[in-house]
């Protein structure tokens, strides 16, 4: 029986050539331009239904048909969170060898969930792993890890390690700390593994946005004292809204004496432990029992790759590990491991691959530099708004975050005024599309917050934004 190549989902040499070649002057283009672009992309619900609602066709069309359409009304109604002026949220500054990886990667449909799938994909994961687990100063022979899809999943698998090793199977009256700058992901992942409201304690932070010891100290007392058990303790080494890092050894220390599990979202900040004064800043996260890092944040790598380390491996194996009989005669020794038992996910795709690559074309070095730039620039910013009388330094630049709002000093406005000025502005500033710029809320406050971790983002492409701010501040 004669069949199309169509129906065996095959094009032949030249046409995959030819495609290729096509989606790969694309994405060098964008690079090449990306800095030219603007950075927001709006459109309603009704644009994008008019674009896309449709029923699957039947019938095949030209690949060149299908990737020009894609350029065209994809690529430029998505946020460009490369450019260097996409302040908000956490940007994604990839790297372009990282992207190529991925292709790679993708293109070999390499299976990493097992040694069996692909042996170099568990090796090099492995390697890169203790790449990790040596900068953090975790044991590397004793200690482990997985590669996620991001922090939000690299912190339920955390919590639910310290849920099995800490608690067993009765989770009844366990109680678990955070405080109110933690991740939204912790709760996310605390009501996903079934933990209630009254087994949770949000613990309110001081003045510089940092973990109450005192009042932390307190709740733990309390509960004890009621017959709770105390089990989990989520700390932050760089908040999304301010870039703090809590008092990592203080709370290590309670932690020890209360038997309780220490696990440090570090999806953002962490990668800090790469600058110069990375150490210091990050002192006691050594010490965590479970550790977030989110690779395609600081550490420059596309989406999506975000990672756990654990100062046991043994605790994440005898988490997860399920023996269904369709796996049983690809389980391995002991020495070969099958990272479908160290986490949630089954398939896995291959993303060690492009932090690998990535690190290994450009060195750690090139990493430490652009981490270095992006704290530096944040300060940078901060020492020129306090220059000006216009604006009001909220919360001072920390990890390359910084909050601030339009304040100025002779018209001495109401809160509610100030609070209205600054959200006009970052309302005008998205519509406008010149810059991906987002308020928070800090002290009951509405603030601007800038987060300036693109090592490609200089201080002129700010003092643009900024100017730009005081403009539609005054319309």
């Amino acid at each position: 029986m004669k069949t199309d190549k169509t129906e065996k989902l095959t094009l032949s040499r030249k046409e995959m050539q030819d495609f290729g070649y096509k989606v790969v002057d694309a994405i060098v283009n964008h690079f090449e331009s990306q800095d030219q672009k603007l950075p927001v992309a709006t459109a309603s619900r009704k644009e994008i239904d008019a674009l896309f609602m449709e029923d699957a066709p039947e019938k095949p069309m030209a690949p060149d048909d299908v990737l020009q359409f894609v350029l065209e009304n994809v690529m430029t109604n998505s946020n460009v969170m490369t450019h260097p002026k996409a302040y908000a949220f956490v940007p994604g500054p990839s790297n372009y060898i990282s992207v190529m990886s991925d292709a790679l990667a993708t293109g070999f449909n390499i299976f990493a969930g097992g040694w069996v799938g692909s042996p170099a994909a568990a090796g090099i994961e492995i390697s890169t792993l203790n790449w990790l687990l040596k900068l953090f100063n975790f044991p590397v022979k004793k200690g482990g890890g997985i590669f996620t899809s991001g922090g939000s999943m690299a912190n339920l698998t955390a919590l639910a390690t310290a849920r099995k090793v800490k608690c067993g199977e009765d989770f009844s009256k366990a109680i678990i700390y955070l405080s109110d700058q933690a991740h939204s992901s912790n709760i996310k992942a605390i009501n996903i593994l079934g933990f209630k409201k009254e087994q949770v304690r949000i613990i309110p932070t001081d003045i510089e946005f940092k973990f109450s010891i005192n009042k932390l100290k307190n709740a733990i007392a309390k509960d004890k004292i009621e017959g709770l058990q105390p089990f989990c303790l989520i700390a932050s080494s760089g908040t999304t809204n301010t870039g703090t890092v809590d008092p990592l050894e203080d709370l290590a220390k309670i932690c020890k004496t209360e038997n309780i599990w220490l696990h440090v979202d570090g999806a953002y900040g962490a990668a800090a432990m790469l600058a110069k004064n990375g150490k210091k800043i990050l002192k006691g996260i050594e010490k965590a029992d479970s550790l977030t890092v989110d690779p395609h944040k600081w550490l420059f790598q596309p989406y999506e790759i975000g990672c756990l380390l654990v100062q046991n491996h043994t605790w994440l194996k005898s988490t997860f590990t399920e023996k269904p009989v369709y796996l049983r005669d690809i389980e391995g020794n002991q020495s070969e491991i099958n990272f479908y038992d160290h986490g949630i996910e089954l398939t896995r795709n291959f993303r060690a691959l492009k932090f690998y690559m990535s690190i290994k074309t450009f060195g750690l070095q090139a990493f430490r530099k652009a981490i270095d730039y992006s704290i530096k620039l944040a300060e940078e910013v901060e020492a020129d708004l306090r220059k000006s009388n216009k604006w009001e330094v909220v919360s001072p630049a920390t990890l390359a975050i910084i909050n601030f709002r339009y304040n100025p000093v002779s018209e001495k406005l109401s809160e509610k005024k100030l609070d209205a000025i600054n959200q006009k502005i970052s309302a005008k500033m998205m519509s406008s599309g010149e810059a991906l710029l987002v308020t928070t809320i800090l002290n009951g406050q509405v603030v601007l917050r800038m987060c300036l971790i693109n090592p490609r983002t200089t201080f002129e492409h700010v003092k643009e934004t900024i100017s730009l701010c005081e403009k539609f501040a005054l319309e």
